[in-house]
């Protein structure tokens, strides 16, 4: 399942190196936003990667803005689970799905316009383990 990359495959290296040390620290507590803790396949590390967040339901989706050949998806697509903080707490989250959405319908509309311009269309979909937890307000 391999798709053409977005628009921003060249801003993946600050990205990744810069940006995402200095938000770390705060996406655990921000909206629409958390971290990620997941173990790599391979190597058995831990992992705390932030990311843009949606609560849908019973479920939290993500935007693959770099495509769903990235190393944190193949991670998490690999364990078939993963711990997000956001907002505060801890949600045990577990059955990915990663899948194609040209409408972008999960997103928020001001979220899946900006998804739009930067041509990304594929989505990683997590069911939160146990009973739901209150939405978020």
């Amino acid at each position: 399942m391999t798709h053409p990359p977005t628009r921003l495959a060249w801003i993946r290296p600050f990205t990744t190196h810069v940006f995402n040390r200095l938000i770390r620290p705060l996406a655990p507590r921000l909206p629409l936003l958390g971290v990620l803790t997941y173990r790599g396949q391979t190597s058995g590390r831990t992992y705390h990667t932030p990311l843009n967040v949606f609560r849908r339901g019973d479920h939290y989706v993500f935007a693959l803005t770099y495509g769903g050949e990235v190393q944190w998806v193949k991670n998490v697509l690999s364990a078939g689970e993963a711990e997000l903080r956001t907002r505060g707490r801890d949600i045990h989250l577990e059955d990915p799905e990663r899948y194609r959405d040209a409408a972008r319908k999960d997103m928020p509309p001001v979220i899946r316009q900006l998804l739009g311009v930067m041509r990304v269309s594929e989505f990683l979909r997590m069911r939160i383990a146990g009973p739901a937890a209150p939405a978020d307000r």
